[in-house]
């Protein structure tokens, strides 16, 4: 019997950590699909377009949103504003060949309706998340409240992805604490391109390690 293709789930500790570039690298170097279930804000485009700019993914492999919301907000005040409804019937797990990489919205904690929060969503599907997580001050906090969060539903989590500059102790201690692989750092990226993000992924993201809790 074959194997099913990988599910990974991309989350972060906070919006704007950069769990976007590392969904577009994941995809591209999975040769993933690639799907963002709730976008919330979309002047002047939304992540799917990012990542479809720098996965290198034939256009086929970028997903559509189950939920394209014009407000930049959480899903639960976007959707009320934008006058939606949102349900989890429409955020059920998309059937692709081959791997899929989801991207959440936000933190793990961010409503997506006034009952459900992203970690509740991760919990609905199932599958292997990755927590993005910054390197800079106030990250081990926010780390571990994040995986507290996610165990506390039974979230598999497949392992942390750092983002930024080199922070040793912060690399060292959320893993040891947590009791969760390191997945290596991301570094930030000038230029930012397909070829740069490329070439960072493969040096730095051990996606070995995800394959192992997957």
């Amino acid at each position: 019997m074959t194997a099913p293709s990988p599910i990974f789930v991309v989350t972060g500790t906070d919006t704007d950590i950069g769990k976007t570039v590392f969904a577009a690298g994941l995809a591209g170097a999975l040769g993933a699909s690639y799907w963002k279930p709730v976008q919330a804000g979309v002047d002047p485009s939304g992540d799917k377009e990012r990542v479809a700019a720098l996965s290198g993914l034939p256009p086929e492999k970028i997903l559509p949103e189950a939920y394209r919301l014009a407000t930049p907000a959480s899903p639960h005040l976007a959707a009320r504003i934008d006058g939606v409804e949102i349900s989890l019937d429409r955020l059920a797990l998309p059937q692709v060949d081959g791997p899929l990489v989801v991207e959440g919205a936000g933190g793990v904690l961010v409503p997506v309706t006034e009952t459900l929060s992203m970690a509740d969503l991760f919990a609905f599907w199932g599958q292997p998340v990755i927590l993005c997580a910054r390197t800079s001050l106030g990250t081990i906090n926010h780390s571990l409240l994040s995986i507290e969060a996610l165990r506390a539903r039974g979230v598999p989590i497949a392992g942390i992805a750092f983002i930024g500059d080199p922070e040793a102790e912060n690399e060292r201690i959320i893993p040891q604490i947590a009791g969760a692989p390191s997945l290596g750092r991301l570094p930030h990226l000038d230029p930012l391109d397909p070829a740069s993000l490329r070439q960072a992924f493969a040096a730095h993201i051990r996606l070995s390690e995800t394959f192992n809790r997957a």
